[in-house]
């Protein structure tokens, strides 16, 4: 078993690193043609409904017990400490600055990328890709680029509506069930999470929308091995992006605040 370990690691580095390179050529051919060519705005607005609206719910409902539970867990400790009215800090500054961008995109990676990898993961096998390709419709431009441009303008504008729930749900739990003081609920609050944390924010979810958009099409790009691919194409978008996320949030976490 170990004779065949560093072989199989030597393997898994390189497959890294040829696929790390194939999403960012997939990337740099994504804004050559946003940029060189007027995307087809019917298809962003399809793309924009199918990633936004339909995530709509999931997303309200991950934003709002987020805050809830947030609530909950501080009020334990902080009351232990009579600082109760720290909650509202608490609440407003994990979810505009961590957790509103972060579950958001979590939540759409394993919504939205799946979907996508597992739709061009199947053209790719049944070759409407190669079909798209004979009738001179250039692939990146037709499917690629509707999908990166949705997902960079929706997700940031899903984080805004969980941030918002996560936000009421927090308050709603705190002021109403816990019974912590209204004005020091909301003015602490106001007084430490400032506009920059909630740009800041926002920034770090169009980033994610970025990343999840190029490793879902890249992953349904390159599926190979019929039905088989398709599925292992869509789990490895889901997981691929998930990770993408967690890493480069602590990046930008370092960067922004």
């Amino acid at each position: 078993m170990f004779k065949n370990f560093i072989p199989d690691l030597g393997r898994s580095a390189i497959d890294g690193i040829y696929q790390l390179g194939g999403i960012f050529i997939l990337f740099v051919q994504t804004l050559k043609r946003i940029f060189l060519k007027s995307p087809n705005w019917t298809l962003v607005i399809k793309q924009c409904y199918q990633c936004g609206v339909l995530s709509l719910p999931v997303v309200l409902l991950t934003g709002a017990f987020t805050g809830m539970v947030l609530a909950v867990q501080s009020f334990y400790q902080f009351h232990q400490i009579t600082m109760d009215t720290a909650i509202g800090i608490l609440v407003g500054l994990s979810m505009t600055r961590e957790l509103g961008p972060v579950l958001t995109a979590v939540m759409v990676a394993g919504r939205v990328g799946a979907a996508m990898a597992a739709e061009l993961g199947t053209m790719r096998v049944t070759e409407q890709i190669d079909a798209l390709r004979s009738m001179a419709t250039d692939p990146v431009s037709y499917l690629i680029v509707p999908r990166f441009l949705a997902c960079v303008i929706v997700v940031p504008l899903l984080t805004t509506f969980a941030i918002s729930v996560g936000i009421l749900g927090g308050y709603i739990v705190g002021v109403k069930m816990l019974h912590i003081n209204h004005t020091f609920f909301i003015q602490n609050m106001l007084d430490f999470t400032k506009v920059s944390d909630l740009m800041n924010g926002l920034v770090k979810s169009s980033v994610f929308g970025v990343l999840i958009a190029i490793i879902s099409c890249y992953k349904g790009f390159t599926t190979e091995n019929g039905a088989e691919g398709v599925g292992i194409a869509t789990t490895e978008a889901v997981v691929f992006s998930c990770i993408s996320i967690l890493v480069s949030d602590f990046f930008l976490s370092i960067i922004l605040f």
